[in-house]
């Protein structure tokens, strides 16, 4: 029997994506794409990612991507020297420009990451920010207990009281929601934890696309409460209380996507 084929985010969701204002998210690295260059990067990227142009395929040649895009030579090879840089192509003399297996891709890179929410990313793909979220985050929230200063922690609550008020918009509680995560990064003391930001806002991003908290009151009820919860710990100065307060956290944003596709798939 042929198994089926593993549902990304975007079936998971259904039609509800054609009204949620996330699907049109505005990302920090989203302003890039708006030159010629960001333009071909993004086009070229998004492709790669879903697999419109397959791992070990050869790009399309200079003559059909600069007819294509209407860019100058300079601007196709800036593009291209940009997508090498991220693991995702790789040029040889005589051959043309070589699709890299996933292996050598960049998942760090915020640009790779976004293009897996706009191309739909797999179950498996969450699943796996999921698990590095909770390699990451619970060790950042016990660090940010022994290391924060005042004004630190004053961004934080303000952070979640900021998550209290966005009960209508669900884009102006993932930014927050971001911003509070990022200030524990910060608060960690370990420049390593902030440059995990940009998995953090797409895991954000696609888990409230899919089950939002908003406009439910109960449930963004329960999830500031769950964050004021980690705050509360980082303020005692309780590592361990702040690290299991993350994992709460995560778990529970990661519980709302497996019901929402089970739900979707009954």
């Amino acid at each position: 029997m042929v198994g089926r084929a593993p549902q990304t985010y975007k079936q998971i969701a259904g039609k509800e994506l054609a009204g949620n204002e996330l699907t049109h998210y505005d990302f920090r690295t989203a302003g890039q794409s708006r030159t010629h260059h960001g333009h071909v990067m993004r086009d070229l990227g998004l492709k790669i990612i879903s697999g419109a142009y397959p791992e070990n395929s050869i790009l399309p040649g200079d003559a059909e991507l600069l007819e294509r895009f209407g860019v100058s030579r300079t601007v196709l090879r800036e593009a291209l020297k940009t997508l090498a840089a991220k693991g995702l192509i790789q040029p040889k003399a005589k051959i043309g420009t070589r699709v890299l297996e996933r292996s050598h891709w960049n998942l760090f890179d915020p640009d790779i990451l976004v293009w897996h929410f706009e191309a739909g990313a797999s179950a498996h793909f969450l699943s796996s920010i999921v698990e590095m979220r909770l390699a990451l985050e619970p060790e950042a929230a016990g660090l940010a207990a022994l290391r924060r200063t005042d004004a630190q922690l004053e961004k934080l609550y303000h952070w979640v009281a900021r998550m209290g008020s966005a009960r209508e918009s669900a884009q102006e509680f993932v930014y927050s929601d971001l911003q509070f995560h990022i200030g524990i990064a910060d608060a960690s003391g370990n420049p390593f934890m902030r440059s995990i930001s940009a998995l953090i806002e797409v895991a954000l991003v696609t888990t409230f696309t899919i089950s939002s908290p908003i406009p439910n009151s109960e449930s963004h009820v329960r999830s500031v409460a769950r964050h004021a919860a980690i705050a509360d710990a980082i303020k005692a100065g309780d590592a361990e209380a702040a690290k299991e307060a993350m994992r709460v956290v995560i778990r529970e944003g990661a519980e709302r996507v497996l019901t929402a596709g089970q739900a979707r798939e009954a």
